[in-house]
């Protein structure tokens, strides 16, 4: 079976920084697009940011560009977000996702994601 195991969610003052973690098990990773949703209390869960796991595009979502950076680690089927300049905004559940085809005008839709993470709780104190 697959599994996405998400890590490196905390609590962190405004201007912080983390850098959540999603490791992928159970399938050999090439043509695939893979996601960051995030979803706070009230919201829709909306998205981060996704990148292209063998080329490695990224996508980021307006509100955290430059502040944000998806990378990822092919040896180590792990995922990664890099979030500097954390905001009060930003805090969520944050959800990694796995899609089985590169995507590249519809990656922010979540129907498209057939495996998710269950979830790490990023919150930013003001």
């Amino acid at each position: 079976q697959v599994q996405l195991v998400e890590s490196g969610g905390g609590l962190v003052q405004a201007g912080g920084s983390l850098r959540p973690s999603c490791a992928v098990s159970g399938r050999t990773l090439s043509t695939n697009t893979m996601a960051w949703f995030r979803q706070a209390p009230g919201k829709e869960r909306e998205f981060v940011a996704a990148i292209w796991w063998s080329a490695g595009t990224t996508y980021y979502a307006d509100s955290v560009k430059g502040r944000f950076t998806i990378s990822r680690d092919t040896a180590k089927n792990t995922m990664y977000l890099q979030m500097n300049s954390l905001k009060p905004e930003d805090t969520a559940v944050y959800y990694c996702a796995l899609a089985p085809y590169y995507y590249s005008s519809s990656f922010y839709r979540p129907g498209n994601y057939d495996h998710w993470g269950q979830g790490t709780q990023v919150t930013v104190s003001s």
